[in-house]
């Protein structure tokens, strides 16, 4: 019995090891500032071509928001769950990236009650980054 004890302690040391490990793994990095949500001089800007021949303009002031410039208007957005890529909603639409560089795709949905996705207003994919 007193090795069955031995693995027994092991492997609790395991899980907490592991534990431990996971829970550093899922904490963002602040990069020695105070917050992750400050905005910065050098935000975050691309370029969007539509199918349509609309350009859609978005900037990431914070790492949960996006600005999404569209048929002369400022859309403020906050990040939301999505399966893949990332996904901002706000003001009854949603913008939805995938990929990163040129040629990655961005996506305007309207945002439907009960947050899901509803039609796609524009299907465009990224160009040369803006200034």
């Amino acid at each position: 019995m007193p090795q069955f004890r031995e693995v027994r302690n092991t492997m609790r040391f395991l899980s907490i090891v592991l534990i431990v490990f996971l829970s550093a793994c899922g904490q963002p990095s602040t990069g020695g500032t105070a917050s992750t949500e400050q905005s910065s001089d050098a935000d975050l800007s691309f370029k969007y071509q539509c199918e349509s021949g609309e350009t859609i303009m978005v900037s990431y002031p914070t790492d949960s928001t996006a600005v999404v410039e569209y048929d002369d208007r400022r859309l403020q957005m906050e990040i939301a769950v999505s399966g893949s890529g990332a996904r901002y909603v706000g003001e009854r639409l949603e913008w939805w990236t995938k990929g990163s560089g040129e040629g990655a795709s961005g996506t305007l949905f309207r945002h439907l009650e009960g947050g899901t996705s509803g039609e796609a207003i524009q299907q465009c994919a990224q160009v040369a980054d803006a200034p």
